[in-house]
């Protein structure tokens, strides 16, 4: 029985890595988006776009993914993923023009988010999450990219990925973006209220703990069907537990006070605290947001069922 979880050896945002990663895209349909229903940047009321982008950037743990632990420069990228694929190195997203992101339009960056395409238009590798991302809202790409246009800028190439064939194969990543990329956003459910949208948000898509919190298929496809059920193969090859309502592989016999105070502090019901790459989770991310966003995940949480 999962009854806690275990200590994992990457944070959940180090699965967003590929060519590059910010958190955010958003094809929600237009009448969702201007609403800002489930909106990041919902979770402080700040009028600086830098300020709301700096609650994104957290929200989304871009930090833990793109930025080498302690020895490295803030968001110079260059942290190791090792994948059943190969070994993928995040990019450096700092300001710095030549080799960071600092010549980017915003419609550049926003594509980058919605298509997971470089502005010179390319793919990138789906090790960066934009099938997530792509269901943030607009403002919230905004706001990111005025909160990381911000930082300091440091000049750092980026590390070539080491992926064999035919994984490494780029030119077949457009393929699967057309099969695996969908654009269609988060829809609003019927009966459920504005915090379990704002968690469901905060999981899917901001947070993309489903990248690493479910199983995928050979070509690296999330499964939807056990959509945070755990995987036995996650980041650096080891197992990640189900988050799922599931009593006994899950989180099901946590209350939702104690889902909320683990994202806190990292304790969990039994007293231990998480440790490795979930301890980062928590540090970085998680223990930001408000303690209303942090409810609303977990209010969302308990509602996911096991898997079938």
């Amino acid at each position: 029985m999962l009854s806690r979880l275990p200590r994992l050896g990457i944070p959940l945002a180090v699965m967003a890595s590929g060519v590059f990663f910010v958190s955010v895209s958003a094809s929600a349909p237009a009448s969702a988006q201007e609403a800002g229903k489930g909106q990041a940047g919902e979770g402080q009321v700040s009028e600086d776009p830098v300020a709301r982008g700096e609650y994104i950037f957290n929200a989304a743990g871009c930090l833990g993914c793109h930025t080498v632990p302690k020895t490295g420069e803030r968001l110079a990228g260059g942290r190791a993923l090792k994948t059943p694929f190969g070994t993928f190195y995040s990019p450096n997203i700092t300001p710095d023009r030549e080799t960071g992101i600092g010549g980017w339009s915003e419609a550049d960056f926003v594509r980058a988010m919605r298509e997971g395409k470089a502005p010179d238009g390319s793919a990138y590798f789906p090790v960066f999450p934009y099938t997530s991302f792509t269901h943030l809202t607009e403002g919230d790409i905004r706001d990111l990219k005025a909160y990381i246009d911000a930082q300091p800028a440091v000049s750092q190439a980026n590390k070539p990925h080491e992926v064999s064939p035919p994984f490494g194969w780029r030119f077949l990543l457009p393929v699967w973006q057309t099969l695996f990329l969908d654009e269609s956003g988060l829809p609003e459910e019927a009966g459920r209220d504005e915090k379990w949208h704002r968690g469901r948000y905060l999981v899917q898509a901001a947070g993309h703990c489903g990248e690493c919190h479910s199983p995928r298929n050979f070509l690296g496809v999330v499964d939807h069907d056990r959509m945070l059920a755990g995987s036995a193969s996650g980041p650096e090859g080891k197992a990640v537990p189900s988050i799922t309502s599931d009593p006994d592989k899950g989180i099901g016999k946590w209350s939702q006070g104690e889902i909320a105070f683990m994202l806190e502090i990292g304790m969990q019901p039994d007293g231990d605290f998480v440790g490795g790459g979930m301890n980062e989770v928590v540090e970085n991310s998680t223990s930001k947001l408000t303690a209303e966003d942090r409810d609303a995940i977990a209010a969302y949480l308990k509602t996911v069922p096991p898997a079938p």
